[in-house]
């Protein structure tokens, strides 16, 4: 590494926090986005990312080593790449269309020495069979001979202040033992802790797993709820129970949906490249998928049933919902199941109105209001439906102005209902229900 450069390709919630990382370990970086606004953005020190605050940003511009561009021209003469962008599925299948684009554009830019390492969620193999061949044609050199070239999974987890880019351990992987070695020793330059594999594939099947894992995990509660609450049970009670036993068991919660980039994509492209290279189906990731997609319908039907109950129809109904983002303490509405769950609800005829102080209204979902969840937006609204349990919430202002809440986050505090219907009904406990002294009524899933 003779000049310290480093590009990073990308500037989201993984490829910022890598720029800002490695500026303050002393890289001078060349942060590469291609949208022209979120460049303009960057380079006036305003940051979209959640978990770089704009003082960070704006440290990061004075120091003179960070330099947001849209023009890769800036990223030339470096001795490490970092790829960090997009690899969206469209209609079930991998679109790696800006991974293509951004390996075009910096191929003729590497020179021997160099060091090329994808971060972006992929399938096993595409390191080797995609990435590799277009940077050796574009630069006319040989990946793992004439420059390393690598794979490194993101563990990026917005939102989250116990665990960072720093102090979670980083998997790390080359294209041969001379490229590991360039690749960990970047990442030892950042962070904590390297974890190195024997291959790329390898690498890119352990982000899979990771995600695979709890996808099929929160499918598998998911279901147990919605078959607890037509057996009169309280899920969460027993989830709580198995969560003391010390061994054979790790605590998973239910919701209404699961979003972002990593649960609704991650684990599809593991089960299209099972498809698509072995001819079999990847049934566990299949029937965790068809279970987490239709949460957002369970939910409607429940907010259905607790307006029957009380003899009010969905169709005009004034319907609150809390949270708009994919989990707390986030904006990222990627994937966002209240997307869905507002969309049923609107096509039934509820007046759909919703609070999240952190998503970008521009992302607002079609046919709802924007609003501030304040006593009187609650106390007006014939049903709160807590999607998301963002800290910017206060529970007590929920609990004594609301009058009947549908809780898909156990947020509030108290017995949840259980209730049930249809011909196996058993009768509901007394305590099952909470009511304070407001009338409140709050239900789970």
């Amino acid at each position: 590494m003779s000049s310290n450069k480093l590009v990073v390709v990308g500037q989201g919630y993984v490829g910022l926090p890598v720029a800002m990382r490695a500026v303050a370990m002393g890289w001078h970086v060349v942060g590469v986005e291609v949208d022209p606004d979120r460049a303009a953005r960057l380079a006036a020190g305003r940051s979209y990312v959640e978990d770089i605050p704009d003082p960070e940003l704006a440290a990061a511009l004075r120091s003179g080593r960070y330099e947001p561009t849209g023009d890769y021209a800036r990223a030339a003469g470096f001795d490490v790449a970092v790829i960090t962008v997009p690899t969206p599925l469209r209609e079930g299948a991998p679109d790696l269309s800006y991974l293509v684009d951004a390996a075009r554009s910096l191929a003729p830019l590497v020179t021997a020495g160099a060091t090329v390492i994808l971060e972006s969620t992929t399938y096993p193999g595409t390191t080797e069979e995609l990435l590799a061949p277009l940077l050796a044609e574009g630069s006319g050199l040989r990946p793992g001979a004439d420059f390393h070239l690598g794979y490194s999974p993101e563990r990026i987890d917005p939102g989250n202040r116990t665990w960072n880019l720093v102090n979670t351990p980083k998997v790390v992987s080359g294209t041969g033992p001379a490229s590991l070695a360039a690749v960990t020793a970047f990442y030892d330059s950042l962070i904590e802790r390297t974890v190195p594999v024997a291959s790329t594939r390898t690498a890119e099947l352990t982000k899979l797993l990771e995600n695979t894992f709890r996808h099929v995990n929160i499918a598998l509660v998911n279901e147990l709820a919605m078959f607890a609450h037509e057996l009169g049970v309280d899920v969460w009670e027993a989830i709580d129970a198995a969560s003391t036993k010390p061994f054979g068991y790790l605590r998973f919660t239910p919701g209404p949906g699961v979003g972002g980039h990593c649960l609704p994509i991650d684990p599809s492209y593991l089960s299209w490249r099972v498809r698509h290279s072995l001819g079999r189906s990847f049934r566990f990731v299949e029937l965790a998928n068809d279970v987490n997609d239709h949460m957002p319908d369970h939910v409607v039907r429940r907010v259905t049933e607790m307006l029957n109950a009380r003899h009010l129809p969905v169709a005009g109904s004034r319907i609150l919902l809390l949270g708009l983002a994919y989990k707390r303490n986030t904006g990222d509405a990627r994937e966002a199941p209240a997307t869905r769950v507002a969309g049923l609800l609107a096509d039934l005829g509820a007046e759909v109105r919703a609070a999240d102080p952190h998503v970008d209204p521009a992302r607002l979902p079609a046919r709802v209001t924007l609003v501030e969840a304040g006593a009187a937006e609650l106390a007006a609204a014939d049903l709160v439906v807590v999607l998301v349990d963002h800290d910017a919430f206060d529970r007590d202002t929920v609990a004594r102005h609301a009058r009947l809440v549908l809780d898909t986050r156990r947020w509030l505090p108290g017995p949840l209902d259980v209730r049930r219907s249809g011909p196996a009904a058993v009768p509901i406990p007394a305590q099952a229900t909470r009511h304070d002294d407001a009338g409140l009524a709050v239900e789970s899933l």
